[in-house]
């Protein structure tokens, strides 16, 4: 039985572990398209900001693997250069 993800902001550990994951990577293709400078994430506490950050990461680290049955599987350039990481 899957588990429920409290507390955990690592886009890495929810994917190689048993946990429920909403897959809100077409925002981060969105986002990467729009570019249009610096972005302001304001959300309440516990509303998954770091998450998203890490999961922001991962896909510009190239870590395809973890994208396995989600949205940027297909529909992000895999060997696109880093741009950044943190």
């Amino acid at each position: 039985m899957k588990k429920l993800p409290i507390g955990i902001q690592s886009f890495e550990k929810m994917r190689t572990h048993d946990f429920y994951y909403v897959d809100k990577t077409p925002f981060v293709a969105k986002l990467v398209e729009e570019g249009s400078g610096w972005y302001f994430l304001s959300r309440p506490r516990r509303f998954g900001k770091s998450l998203f950050l890490d999961t922001l990461r991962q896909a510009f680290l190239g870590k395809k693997e973890l994208f396995e049955g989600l949205y940027l599987e297909n529909n992000w350039d895999w060997e696109r250069p880093i741009l950044w990481c943190m």
